[in-house]
Order: structure tokens, then C-alpha cells, then sequence
């Protein structure tokens, strides 16, 4: 997302400062607390009463990789649906022993809300607490920052989706890989030649082999061998505007993909997109939210069907492309972009699709917190609508989840789960029964156990 351009330099004060101080289907933001606390209550109890040797079973399980079986994720041929959130910024503060605490903070709340996933950043080129100080030349104390997010993360059982890039120039970007190619006497015109030119293609394929070859200095893993990857994204949010007809960012798509398989054939490959329709796909350009979007390059059907991609990724922010006012028109938008993309990825992609950001900023003019809850109950209900049906849509990643007194870091969507109960419910609540159809039967058993009455009994309560 680039709503983070600024956050390096609210770090650095951050870190000053820090030294110096040492869970529903869709709720209606009209609802009444009372009704909502009945719901969370009831299903509790079933979850309580749900067998506890299913819940064992994931404790119990060795930490294996994260596989795909069709449109589902599976592990232990069990499905894997996710519950996750985005925090971005995990790496630089590992660096730091005054910062350091609060990547354990954050992956101890989330987990303690059920939550399985989380989206970081594995990259940091050229900036300020740079990982690649210049092409293929890295600062070890930040690489041993990155293997200590790896290490926490398994520790709370989460799993990891790593970005390797950044379309923006936040934390490097293209533009700094342009920008060392014209220090190298390179003949460069545009960002988006990033894409297109041989050499900075080497310089971002060398990173990629490095990072995928890591061991891991704290659990001696190499990165390419460890279950708490869940998947490597090429670049976060790629655009191409120079080249509308997609053609470049295909191509680049294409060697890359398949450059990350080469080398570590084990682990899920995502792109990164925000999942804007283009012209290989007209009659779906009426789900983009403005005509804009077909302009930037990306192509959603025709870029996912690239060898070597696993899963389909899209974003959400109707504040952003819709209106920055808060409307009536915000959860329509989102209800039918998730609808549109989940039946693309069932019908020509034969995959999942995990919606890896979505949020609202209290910036947003009309903004409260009860809209806020709306909102994600409102993806939470279009993801469990596809997961009881077997279908496609496979989760969702917040936009963002912060551990208390990083204030500084927040672009107006973080979600301190801790200072946050009604939503930290509607968060819990959702994992719960992410969990249930997660734990409940082995593909081979065919939903004939005993375990599937428990799930007809969540199912039933959700549909009165």
C-alpha cells in the first residue's frame, strides 16, 4: 500500500522516543451490543463444546508446509483457510533492541485472536536500516533482524507471507533499483523500466536467490526449507503504467515466478496484486473501481494464470479508489469486488484467492469505529459464504494490525486489537469457525464424521 512513504522517518523518532521511555457474520453497525454479545456467546459455547482431541490435533501437528489442493490451501491434507494482517514494518524494528519487543508483542496478540498469517516486508533497498545497501550487498545485523521475525513468528505459530519488492518508493522500491542502474551507467527513462531492463531484472533475481538461500541464524532453517514461509509475493502492488496493455508486467511476471520455483520449488508463490481487471478481460473491467484502474498495467485473470503462481491476491480500499468520504457505496463496491474475484479464481484460475490487505483509515472523513466493524464483518461474511461452499476465497490479511504505543508508525488503519474489543471480537469470532472447517475433517474422509453435526450446527446459527 503507499500510504507508508513517510513511516522510516516516524521510526527514527519512534526510536528515540522508545529509548527515552524504556470476534460474527456480518454485523450492522446499528446493531445492538446486547444481540452481538448473545452470537459470540452461543457459537463460544458450541466451540467449547466442540471435540477437543480436533483442537489437539493442530497443537499436535508437526509444523509442516503450507501445500495447495485445488482452490484450497492444505496442510496435513486438512484445508488451511486464513485469518490474517498485515505489519509491514516488522524487519526494521527487529533491528533495533528498543523496538525489538514489539514484533513478539504483535505476533503474541494476533495469535492470541486466532489469527494464522501475517504480510511483511522482506526487503529494505538502499534506505535508512537498508537490508540491500546496493545490489547484492547487505547489512548482516538487518538480514539477522529479518531471520528474528521469522524465528518469533514460528514461535506463535504464524505464518509468513514475504514481499520480496515495493512498487512504491517506500523502503527503496523500483525506483531505487532504477536509481542503481543509472549509477552504474545504465540508460534508464522510467521506474517502470524495472521491469523491462535486463540488468536491473538480474539485480532483483540476485536478491530473490539470496533472501530464498538465507539459513536463518537464530533456528539454523534455511528460509527456502521453513514451514513458517507460507508463500514468497513478488512485489507488492506492481503497476506498469508506461505499458497499459499488460505486456511488460506479464513478461516480467513470467521469468520471475518461475526464477522463484527454480530455486525453491517447496513454497506458494503469490504476485501481489491489487487485482485490477484489464484488456485481456473487458467484460469485467465493470468491477474496477474506476476507469483508472485499467490503465496501470496489471491484468488480474491473465497475470494469475502464469506458471508458477499458486494463489491469486487482491486488494481493498474503497476510501482510496471509490471516495475518501466514507459513502453508501463503499460496501456494495467491496461485497461485489470480492464476489467478482472469488468466481474468477473458481472459474478460469482453479486456485484460491486471499484478499492480502483490506482496512479503512479513521483519516476518512465520515469515519467511526462502528463502520469500521462493518466493514470487516462484511469481508469476513464474504469469505465464510465462499468457505461453506468449498469454494475459492481462501481469506484475508488486515490492513494492519499495531502491538500498543507505535502510534507513530500508523497510516490511519492500524488496529490495536488490545485497545480495540468490538472489533478484537468480530477478529476472534471469525477464527473460530475458520478453524472449525480447518480442523474438522481430513479430504479423504469426506465430511462423513461425527465432526461435520458440529459444523452444520455453526452454519444453522449463522443463517437464523
Amino acid at each position: 500500500m503507499e500510504k507508508f512513504g513517510i513511516h522510516m522517518l516516524f521510526l527514527f523518532f519512534l526510536l528515540i522516543l522508545t529509548k527515552q521511555l524504556s470476534s460474527n457474520a456480518f454485523i450492522n453497525s446499528m446493531a445492538d451490543e446486547e444481540l452481538l454479545n448473545e452470537d459470540q456467546n452461543h457459537d463460544q459455547e458450541i466451540i467449547t463444546s466442540y471435540d477437543s482431541e480436533a483442537m489437539l490435533e493442530m497443537e499436535e501437528d508437526e509444523w509442516k508446509m503450507v501445500g495447495k489442493k485445488g482452490n484450497q490451501f492444505v496442510v496435513n491434507d486438512q484445508p488451511f483457510y486464513i485469518n490474517g494482517f498485515n505489519t509491514y514494518w516488522l524487519m526494521v524494528f527487529a533491528a533495533d533492541d528498543s523496538t525489538k519487543g514489539k514484533v513478539t508483542e504483535v505476533f503474541k496478540q494476533a495469535s492470541s485472536f486466532g489469527m494464522t498469517v501475517c504480510r511483511t516486508w522482506a526487503f529494505n533497498d538502499g534506505q535508512w536500516r537498508a537490508l540491500q545497501k546496493s545490489p547484492s550487498v547487505y547489512d548482516e545485523d538487518i538480514f539477522k533482524a529479518l531471520d528474528f521475525v521469522v524465528s518469533e513468528a514460528r514461535k506463535y505459530k504464524i505464518r509468513l507471507i514475504l514481499s520480496l519488492a515495493n512498487n512504491w518508493e517506500a523502503y527503496g522500491g523500483k525506483a531505487q533499483y532504477v536509481k542503481w542502474g543509472k549509477e552504474a551507467g545504465l540508460n534508464l527513462t522510467s521506474d517502470d523500466d524495472f521491469f523491462s531492463h535486463s540488468t536491473l531484472r538480474s539485480y532483483y533475481k540476485a536478491h530473490v536467490k539470496t533472501v530464498l538461500n538465507r539459513v536463518n541464524t537464530f533456528t539454523n532453517i534455511t528460509y527456502k526449507e521453513d514451514p513458517t514461509i507460507f508463500a514468497w509475493e513478488l512485489m507488492n502492488e506492481p503497476r506498469c503504467n508506461s505499458d497499459p496493455t499488460g505486456d511488460t508486467l506479464q513478461d516480467w511476471i513470467q521469468e520471475m515466478a518461475f526464477h522463484v520455483k527454480k530455486i525453491d520449488p517447496k513454497h506458494l508463490v503469490e504476485i501481489g496484486l491489487e487485482g485490477f481487471y484489464g484488456p485481456s478481460t473487458p467484460h469485467r473491467l465493470q468491477f474496477n473501481p474506476n476507469t483508472y484502474a485499467q490503465q496501470v498495467g496489471t491484468d488480474f485473470i491473465r497475470n494469475h494464470q502464469v506458471l508458477g503462481v499458486d494463489f491469486a491476491s487482491v486488494h481493498m480500499y474503497a476510501d482510496s479508489w471509490v471516495s475518501p468520504q466514507i459513502a453508501d457505496t463503499h460496501i456494495p463496491f467491496v461485497i461485489s469486488w470480492m464476489e467478482a474475484h472469488i468466481e474468477d479464481a473458481e472459474k478460469y484460475l482453479g486456485m484460491p484467492v486471499v484478499f492480502t490487505e483490506f482496512g479503512v483509515s479513521s483519516k476518512d472523513p465520515g469515519y467511526n469505529s462502528s463502520y469500521r466493524d462493518t466493514l470487516i464483518s462484511t469481508v469476513y461474511s464474504s469469505i465464510l459464504n465462499s468457505t461453506k461452499k468449498g469454494g475459492s476465497g481462501a481469506g484475508c490479511l488486515l490492513w494492519q494490525v499495531f502491538p500498543e504505543d507505535t502510534d507513530n508508525m500508523d497510516d490511519g488503519y492500524a488496529i490495536v486489537l488490545s485497545k480495540s474489543p468490538s472489533t478484537s471480537s468480530i477478529v476472534s469470532l471469525h477464527s473460530y469457525r475458520l478453524n472449525l472447517f480447518n480442523t474438522l475433517c481430513s479430504s479423504k474422509c469426506n465430511w462423513s464424521c461425527k465432526k461435520k453435526k458440529m459444523l452444520e450446527k455453526i452454519l444453522y446459527h449463522d443463517e437464523l
